[in-house]
């Protein structure tokens, strides 16, 4: 992590940072001031707009991104925070054109509407899934009422979550 403490000031700005951040496997170098979050440096320095800006208070959940494994609000973390770590963004989960499991189970069960939830969803569910893959159906529920959408009801998003979860589980010879 980037050390701040030396930070000159200059009227109400603090000089630019150089920071290194790992998205997605790819290191990236940025300069940005130390007050830029990681979900403005993620969309407009590194132009992954997938990551989405909601509420900005980190209530909604549109922003989440993996740190390091676990779901972050990127609206809530600095950039600079970010450095050293491991930051996956929904531009992560597949790899070309195919879908990866988790967004076809989004698909399939119908677990999006208009999709501006979507992205946060997706990567609270990666990430949940991977500390507890064995997660039953009420502990999905649980989960997926930290982020907020106006669209489905979440029982579609539950449904897709279980569905992943399940196929993650029994191989396909199941």
């Amino acid at each position: 992590m980037t050390d701040t403490s030396g930070l000159t000031h200059t009227g109400s700005t603090c000089d630019p940072l150089l920071l290194t951040l790992d998205v997605n496997g790819l290191r990236h170098e940025v300069i940005t001031e130390p007050r830029r979050t990681l979900v403005d440096v993620l969309r407009h320095d590194l132009r992954l707009t997938g990551t989405h800006v909601g509420c900005e208070h980190g209530i909604c959940g549109a922003c989440t991104v993996l740190v390091d494994d676990r779901p972050v609000r990127a609206c809530l973390m600095f950039a600079a925070q970010a450095e050293g770590a491991r930051i996956r963004t929904v531009e992560s989960l597949s790899d070309g054109p195919e879908l990866s499991d988790l967004q076809a189970a989004f698909s399939e069960h119908h677990g999006l509407q208009c999709g501006f939830c979507t992205p946060g969803f997706l990567m609270l569910a990666e990430g949940f899934l991977a500390e507890r893959p064995e997660a039953t159906k009420d502990e999905i529920r649980e989960v997926v009422a930290a982020n907020l959408c106006r669209c489905t009801g979440y029982q579609t998003i539950v449904e897709a979550i279980d569905g992943c979860a399940v196929a993650r589980r029994c191989p396909k010879e199941c």
